[in-house]
């Protein structure tokens, strides 16, 4: 609405001004250029009235409009105490700024050339500007060093430092210019470094159509914005680390120039993963400066909630390394060792790099130095140390205890074939002595990848069960994956608390075990006394097959492949022998002739159909064994029906 007394008047010339420049068209060159006339004559008015506070600092954007995601990692610096009349002294203008992390920028700002005036003013500069309309909008205070006459200036910005609170100096930021105004036909902005090469930040569209003026030298020490015709958009640039950046400006009427420090963000927050040790617990998650170990920012968590809790966001406009750390808070019981975590951070404004923690298993850890654009939230999963179990159980009904009285398991927790736990059972049918066969909560190490077994004690044989595993976790939500099958890996988080049963049920099956041995009967040197395996020695070999298992062989199932070393002759004059064990096997009286069957394939495979010849045959290549008859059970941990066949043949 329209006001009274100096500020109506100011408003009114505006209004005159603008009228008699629109009879006067021909004077200018276009609209364009009169409106942003008028734009400048009304920001001037509410200047001339405003009772802004200039405090120098810099503030972020307050919406991001169609910035890059990183559009909250610049501080646009506050130009409000600008005087053009002391940065066009042969001293130029000391200028101090207070940046988010409390460091300290200075320079000193020198203009130079024909221009008459840079006034400092809010953004955007004018209703045609890119930045502050299209983008970063809501600057705070008055970023856009603005010029309102035609002609070329210079602003040499010297003697650039960055002071973090702690003192020392910094040698690594970035340093930000952008159009602050629009560059039509005629103008344009040059910029040179003695710092970092020009890197482009931004490219902000015009407030309406696409048109965005040249741009050159990106990637060198100097960089420039020319003119083009209508509304145009704006480039943002930066540099790394200067002391020393150039800035010329030239004007058809109006531009501006806005300035930056680039930072980086970084956002702690825990979350607690199970229940607490105790529940008087608390974890203080700090930021702290890796050089000096001083807290920059941190947060505690509170009451028996699992959270997340979250930090406030540290802006770290210069280049320090940070360490990210959990401790004890006040008031609690546990010390530190009593708790792990699991720490991953993540790039909400861009790629996230791959030198950052992921699932990192750390209460401490430095992350090195923020780069300028990223906004960092960072995340410790933390719980109570892990702890696993594992236990057995037998089966019930009719399938319940042991298949032989003496039978007894031993449960394992493994990490990576070292046993970590075991336990083994004791008793007799169905029970399982309290205590026994049964690991306990053990804790393991946050991130180690562990697997539960079990094996037989004694004269066990596990295949005379069927085994099946069921894992759970007392901590609700925990991602942690459970296996399903013996053996299988699982890898533990912070707070698990997970018991694993390994239950089995007896079974009646025929579980064949078979040995090979052999045995040097003679050789030609030394006879028959202690005979060597040289060429032309006797060899006997003796295949025993054993039913470990409590069910009978299904009948004349049992066949024996034997395959004859490449070194070997068959003994043709020494016939294959079947002797029963005891207990016995059960099956069929043994028949060679009729049972036995040789191959002259290579491999010695099939078909049996070669009939061996002479005393030794070489060409023999294969042997197929095949008793017939029922083979019996075994009836307890030592009564195991058995038999063995022998055959010999010589070394060449």
């Amino acid at each position: 609405m329209l006001g009274t007394g100096a500020g109506a008047d100011q408003r009114r010339f505006a209004n005159r001004l603008f009228t008699m420049i629109s009879y006067a068209g021909g004077m200018f060159a276009s609209l364009m250029r009169f409106r942003r006339v008028l734009a400048l004559m009304v920001l001037l008015s509410a200047l001339a009235w405003s009772p802004a506070a200039r405090a120098q600092d810099c503030a972020q954007a307050n919406t991001q409009g169609t910035a890059p995601a990183s559009w909250q990692t610049y501080c646009w610096l506050n130009m409000a105490n600008y005087n053009d009349a002391t940065a066009r002294s042969a001293s130029g203008q000391n200028m101090s700024f207070t940046l988010p992390d409390g460091s300290t920028l200075t320079f000193n700002a020198r203009v130079t050339g024909t221009n008459p005036a840079y006034d400092d003013v809010p953004a955007p500069s004018w209703s045609g500007s890119a930045v502050g309309n299209s983008a970063f909008i809501g600057i705070p205070g008055r970023p856009v060093l603005y010029s309102a006459q035609s002609g070329t200036s210079s602003i040499a910005i010297t003697g650039i430092t960055i002071t973090p609170p702690a003192g020392g100096g910094v040698t690594v930021y970035s340093f930000v210019v952008a159009d602050g105004e629009s560059s039509n036909d005629g103008e344009s902005i040059r910029m040179t470094t003695n710092g970092g090469a020009w890197q482009l930040f931004d490219s902000v569209p015009p407030i309406s159509g696409t048109t965005m003026p040249p741009l050159s030298g990106v990637g060198t020490a100097t960089a420039q914005i020319s003119g083009a015709p209508n509304t145009v958009g704006a480039y943002i640039l930066g540099s790394s680390s200067p002391t020393s950046v150039t800035v010329q400006t030239t004007a058809g009427g109006l531009q501006g120039v806005m300035f930056a420090i680039r930072f980086a963000s970084i956002r702690l927050q825990t979350q607690i993963l199970g229940t607490r040790a105790n529940s008087a617990d608390q974890l203080t998650f700090q930021v702290a400066s890796t050089a000096t170990g001083t807290t920059l920012t941190s947060g505690t968590t509170t009451g028996t909630g699992t959270g997340p809790f979250t930090g406030s966001v540290l802006n770290m406009s210069v280049g320090v390394p940070v360490t990210l750390r959990l401790a004890m808070a006040a008031g609690s019981v546990n010390a530190i060792s009593a708790y792990t975590a699991n720490l991953t951070c993540v790039n909400t404004a861009g790629t996230t790099r791959a030198a950052l923690p992921n699932n990192l298993n750390t209460t401490n850890t430095s992350i090195g130095q923020l780069e300028f654009g990223e906004f960092l939230v960072c995340t410790f999963q933390a719980g109570a140390q892990p702890r696993l179990r594992v236990r057995k159980l037998l089966g019930s009904g009719n399938g319940g205890g042991r298949r032989f009285t003496g039978d007894q398991f031993t449960v394992r927790i493994m990490d990576d074939g070292v046993v970590t736990a075991s336990s083994t059972t004791a008793g007799t049918g169905t029970t399982i002595t309290g205590g026994t066969g049964d690991t306990g909560l053990v804790q393991v190490v946050n991130q180690n990848t562990y697997q539960v077994d079990e094996v037989a004690a004694g004269t066990t044989i596990l295949g005379n069960y069927t085994a099946v595993l069921a894992c759970t976790n007392g901590t609700s939500g925990s991602p942690t994956v459970l296996p399903t099958t013996i053996g299988g890996a699982i890898t533990l988080r912070p707070g698990d608390s997970i018991t694993c049963t390994i239950t089995n049920t007896r079974r009646a099956a025929a579980l064949l075990e078979i040995s090979k041995t052999s045995t040097v009967i003679s050789d030609p040197v030394n006879g028959t006394t202690n005979p060597k395996l040289i060429p032309g020695a006797v060899v006997e070999y003796a295949i025993t097959v054993r039913n470990v298992g409590a069910g009978v062989v299904d009948a004349s199932s049992i066949v024996l492949l034997d395959v004859m070393p490449a070194e070997m002759a068959f003994a043709v004059g020494t016939p294959v022998t079947f002797t029963n064990g005891t207990p016995t096997s059960g099956l069929n009286t043994f028949n060679a002739g009729t049972m036995v069957r040789y191959s002259q394939g290579a491999g010695g495979v099939a078909p049996y159909t070669y009939t061996p010849t002479g005393s030794f045959d070489a060409n023999v290549r294969g042997i197929r064994i095949a008793p017939t008859g029922t083979m019996a059970a075994a009836s307890s941990a030592t009564s195991q029906p058995s038999f063995t066949v022998r055959f010999r043949a010589q070394v060449r």
